[in-house]
């Protein structure tokens, strides 16, 4: 070889190593994508939870599957999160709590009862999670944060995701005691997440085999 090849060998090394590493890099992550693994499995995670006979205690259990799929979408959009803040914007949509107790006393909530009065427990829980993440998945690509948040649109936005979540749930009717079986199983994958034993992929994997099988 000489000298010149040698040289123009050499000189092409770091290019082609530079190429090579380009092609292997991981691509960019879809924050569409994960949030809509997100929205499903919650959803069902509510449908579950809304299974539990117990009135206060289904409340506080859907409440924390919605704050959860708040801060699990919020980390997927790169917005800052707080669980006051979880708190204040699932509270500004559904009403709290809004009388999840029972199908009878929602429907003397204006505008949002007449949609959902005869819905049972389980389907209203999963229908109002669907719709609070659907809302914040908008907000948080228009907007980039939980603030500038209209609470007329969002609550108008809240009740058309709340009609589509109604769909989405319709194939769950009936299935009560299945939920409630499935909703132990992911209480104990959720303790054993929080201890550190799983990791949140770990989680998401277990708890996406066991909502296949709804």
């Amino acid at each position: 070889m000489s000298e010149a090849e040698e040289t123009s060998s050499t000189d092409s090394a770091p290019e082609n190593a530079s190429a090579s590493t380009e092609l292997v890099a991981p691509p960019p992550s879809d924050p569409d994508a994960a949030a809509e693994r997100i929205v499903r499995s919650h959803t069902l995670w509510s449908i579950c939870a809304g299974a539990v006979p117990v009135p206060v205690f289904d409340v506080a259990a859907v409440t924390a599957v919605q704050m959860d799929a708040l801060k699990q979408l919020a980390s997927a959009y790169e917005v800052d999160y707080s669980e006051s803040t979880g708190k204040r914007f699932v509270t500004a949509l559904a009403g709290g709590t809004f009388a999840r107790i029972g199908a009878s006393m929602i429907k003397i909530i204006p505008g949002v009862g007449s949609i959902i009065g005869g819905l049972s427990m389980m389907a209203l829980s999963g229908a109002s999670t669907y719709a609070v993440c659907h809302v914040a998945i908008n907000h948080f690509k228009e907007h980039g944060n939980f603030l500038d948040l209209d609470l007329e649109m969002a609550k108008d936005a809240y009740r058309d995701a709340l009609e589509k979540g109604k769909d989405f749930v319709k194939k769950f009717e009936g299935k009560e005691e299945e939920a409630k079986e499935n909703y132990e199983l992911v209480k104990k994958l959720e303790e054993l997440r929080d201890a550190g034993v799983l990791s949140q992929e770990e989680f998401d994997a277990k708890t996406a085999e066991i909502f296949k099988q709804m």
